[in-house]
């Protein structure tokens, strides 16, 4: 990885200055309710108290517990262990952990060593996150009246993937609610080996606002958006060591049945992993995929609202904890919703979700300069996918204004009837590089009458050590999303080499030709749902 130019510097501290912002004040307000580590001010909870937890390595983590009111004595009671999101204190999930218990549970949120209050510095869900898990379990059961043969984990984003790595690891847990988490870290911020800026950025920022990041975070992530290539297998198995992925043996071997959710849009941890991730689940699972951003899907639950998420999560929990026999387990286990609908669609796995091919040709040849952003981008990180979930007004362009300097376009005819986008549309070209470095970004738009494209996905690629003028073939999934494209409408294919979400490695003066050799023709695949 050659080092970002001093233009590219500039422009990722720009977006990185307003991402941290921006995440600044999404981490901090949950926290301002109340001081971490004690009661909010004129909280009505009931059964609710506040602990000194020990954790592992003799640390203490700061942890609340919620009990079911007039239980009987020596009652005992199924447990849910809730870890913090990154960032977040423990009050985080008092509404959802109120409702668990007001249905029977004990509850036991912690705050994620290294944040706030909670002893230790920030390991990203290394091993001591995970002995801290099982640390908790201990503490509860000699604690509270939980049930040891009847113990959950789950929780948002950092909770999530905690709880994930904690099931590979501890054969007590029954059942996991893995919302907006990773399960594959290196494919969620280094896909198609490209560092996601605004991503890293949030997290590192707000990791230093709110708690004390380990030496090994620190280095790392000055390696990874230093672009220090000569670092990137370190990085590689830093990141394996915190993928759920890694120890999917021994999740299956353990048996927990796991519930995954996540957003279209989410920038930190996209959709595909998790997809991925699910089909290799052998035990009881479920796969939720709603329109949104980073816990974006789950946002008005922690305040207690109605969230169909959380509902989900309760009815998991009561059928693998409780064994209450409600059907989620006899309904079809992937559910999504589309970003254009608000209907739920089922289905019986994710393979079945775009069952049809489209096959859009990717005809002649397009040269490129890089350096320059078209005006085709992904968008802000968290904001441009939430406005698309709340108010359906996704990245747009002017498609026919794309300078085609900077930018390859390719369209498909106008669509007689509306075509039902469901999973990973995949590229595959063939690319020429004047440098032996490059970055390419591939975007897919909604194109109406008037030329306007609103984004339905888009994905990142970075080659390295590539022969100049020498042609190789790329192969790119972009992100998976359900989106409906009107009757009308056509579907636009747009690559450029600089979208502020990521960082790129195209040297000064660089430029790539996209190409279709009559013996491998470039195309992309887009999958549909069956009519």
């Amino acid at each position: 990885m050659a080092r970002p130019k001093p233009a590219l510097r500039t422009t990722a501290s720009i977006t990185t200055a307003v991402v941290l912002l921006a995440g600044a004040a999404l981490g901090a307000a949950p926290a301002a309710t109340a001081a971490p580590g004690t009661a909010p001010a004129g909280t009505t909870a009931q059964g609710l108290t506040f602990h000194d937890i020990p954790g592992s390595g003799g640390i203490t983590l700061k942890g609340n517990v919620f009990t079911p009111a007039g239980a009987a004595a020596g009652a005992k009671h199924p447990l849910i262990v809730f870890p913090t999101s990154w960032a977040m204190p423990q009050i985080e999930y008092l509404a959802q952990a109120q409702k668990l218990a007001d249905s029977g549970y004990v509850v036991v949120s912690y705050t994620s060593r290294g944040f706030w209050l909670s002893g230790g510095k920030i390991e990203v869900a290394g091993p001591p996150d995970i002995a801290d898990a099982s640390a908790v379990i201990d503490w509860a059961l000699e604690h509270t009246s939980a049930d040891p043969d009847r113990i959950g984990m789950g929780g948002v984003s950092y909770g999530a993937g905690i709880s994930l790595l904690a099931a590979g690891h501890d054969p007590r847990i029954k059942a996991v609610a893995a919302l907006s988490g990773w399960a594959d870290l290196i494919d969620s911020i280094y896909s198609g080996r490209t560092q996601h800026l605004q991503a890293a950025a949030l997290l590192g920022g707000l990791g230093l606002v709110t708690g004390r990041p380990g030496d090994e975070l620190t280095r790392t992530l000055k390696d990874f958006l230093g672009s220090n290539l000569e670092k990137e297998p370190e990085m590689i198995a830093w990141g394996k060591k915190r993928s759920p992925a890694t120890y999917l043996d021994r999740i299956n071997a353990n048996g927990a049945a796991i519930m995954m959710g996540n957003a279209w849009g989410d920038t930190i941890f996209p959709p595909n992993q998790y997809a991925s991730f699910y089909d290799k689940l052998t035990g009881p699972k479920r796969l939720e995929f709603r329109p949104g951003d980073h816990a974006t899907a789950e946002a008005t639950g922690l305040l207690g609202l109605p969230n169909d998420t959380w509902t989900s999560t309760r009815r998991w929990f009561d059928r693998y904890l409780k064994g209450e026999r409600n059907g989620i387990d006899t309904e079809l286990p992937v559910q999504l919703t589309s970003r254009t609908d608000k209907g739920y669609e089922g289905y019986p796995d994710w393979k079945s979700v775009g069952a049809v091919k489209n096959r859009i040709p990717l005809d002649g040849t397009k040269k490129v300069w890089a350096n320059v952003d078209s005006g085709a981008n992904g968008g802000i990180a968290i904001l441009s996918n939430a406005l698309d979930q709340f108010l359906k007004l996704p990245p747009t362009v002017s498609v026919p204004l794309l300078p085609r300097t900077v930018a390859s376009v390719w369209q498909s005819e106008r669509y007689a009837s509306a075509q039902r986008i469901r999973g990973t549309s995949a590229l595959h070209t063939t690319v020429t590089a004047t440098k032996s470095s490059g970055t390419l970004v591939a975007y897919l738009y909604d194109v109406g009458p008037l030329g306007i494209g609103k984004l339905v996905s888009n994905a990142p690629y970075t080659f390295h050590g590539q022969t100049p003028g020498r042609p190789f073939p790329v192969d790119l999934e972009l992100y998976s999303t359900a989106y409906d494209v009107p009757a009308g409408h056509r579907l636009a294919l747009v690559i450029d080499t600089v979208d502020p979400l990521y960082i790129e490695h195209n040297p000064t003066g660089a430029q790539l030709t996209f190409s279709s050799p009559g013996t491998d023709p470039s195309h992309l695949s887009v999958p549909l749902r069956e009519k």
